[in-house]
């Protein structure tokens, strides 16, 4: 059976220094930048080979995913810049999963809150009340294709954040 693997990102920690600046283009401050290595770090220790990383184009998503994509092995220039994920809604978000094509295996998706929270909690049912900047929730569906798996339930889900000094939490439900 083919699994799919769906990882969820939010970007890390934005810096506020310059009011000035439009949203898009807003920089990830002193801890955004350490925590990116951490939080990617301790992705690489699940042992993920990722097929695809999509990210948001605002700044802060898209240094996220590049530092993520190091740490994992990953090629920098195969990261694919979407607008479409830039403060998408959980529906958006939906959408673009199904949209995805069916030979990728494992997907890590670079965004925003309160999107990526809404997803997760409300479609997939998880019991997260707010993804953190820089956290990951890694979920796990058995469905063959990208379609249903943004309309089914995980078969399981972790889920970790750069305050949390435990192992990740763990959802198994039960499919």
């Amino acid at each position: 059976m083919n699994y799919r693997n769906l990882i969820i990102i939010r970007h890390s920690k934005s810096s506020w220094d310059n009011p000035k600046l439009d949203d898009h283009d807003r920089p990830l401050n002193e801890r955004g930048m350490a925590n990116a290595p951490e939080m990617s770090s301790r992705l690489k220790n699940l042992n993920l080979n990722p097929d695809a990383l999509f990210s948001s184009t605002a700044l802060r998503a898209a240094t996220t995913a590049q530092i993520f994509a190091e740490a994992l092995g990953f090629p920098a220039d195969k990261i694919t810049y979407d607008s479409d994920l830039y403060l998408s809604s959980a529906g958006m978000l939906q959408d673009f999963i199904a949209g995805l094509v069916n030979s990728l295996s494992t997907v890590l998706i670079f965004g925003h809150n309160p999107g990526l929270t809404l997803l997760v909690s409300q479609v997939w049912g998880l019991p997260i009340g707010n993804i953190p900047t820089c956290g990951v929730v890694s979920l796990k569906f058995k469905d063959s294709d990208w379609k249903q798996t943004s309309f089914s339930q995980p078969t399981s889900a972790t889920f970790d954040f750069p305050k949390n000094s435990a192992p990740p939490i763990s959802f198994s439900l039960g499919h």
